[in-house]
């Protein structure tokens, strides 16, 4: 498999792990929060191993690779979170801050796109720049709905949860986007 190969399956992947945490966060009745649960943790297990396949087919030291590299470690913090028996406060820091790396890793390759280091066409550059701009959004949104459930422990989840929901939406839709095949 050559370089551009594993970016584009990486990018399929990242977004198909995006959409399913989306579903994971939207409030469906017939669903366990046990199930639930299970499908944000596949859908990040695929984030990251599609952030891992679009840096590892990226040419090295280079700001782009490392932008995904960074997401990659963001999905990896908010497995971590998950998986190790922590207090809930504890998984709830290591989820915000994983989605803060995420956004972080975003911004990095959005910066690259501003700059144009790659000389991509101008249709693919604003493709990217848009892409990663929803995924720093929604990311950042995750981030803020978790901090304010952290900081609310005895309030109504419901605000900290439509803001986690809107971001992973928005997170999905800019991966998604970010995947669409280009000339």
């Amino acid at each position: 498999m050559d370089n551009q190969q594993k970016q584009q399956i990486g990018g399929v992947i990242q977004a198909i792990g995006t959409v399913i945490s989306a579903i994971a966060n939207t409030p469906i009745p017939v669903l366990s929060d046990q199930f639930q649960e299970d499908l944000d943790l596949i859908g990040n297990v695929l984030q990251a191993t599609g952030n891992g396949l679009i840096a590892d087919g990226q040419i090295p030291f280079t700001l782009k690779r490392i932008g995904n590299e960074v997401q990659a470690i963001g999905n990896t913090t908010v497995i971590a979170g998950m998986v190790l028996p922590l207090e809930d406060d504890t998984s709830q820091v290591l989820n915000i801050k994983g989605n803060l790396l995420q956004a972080f890793g975003a911004g990095i390759v959005l910066g690259v796109e501003f700059d144009n280091e790659l000389g991509d066409s101008p249709s693919n550059q604003g493709i990217t720049i848009i892409s990663n701009l929803l995924q720093v959004a929604g990311n950042s949104l995750q981030a803020l709905g978790g901090k304010f459930e952290l900081d609310h422990p005895n309030e109504d989840k419901s605000y900290s949860e439509s803001i986690i929901f809107a971001g992973s939406w928005i997170q999905a839709v800019g991966a998604v986007i970010s995947a669409l095949p280009r000339q």
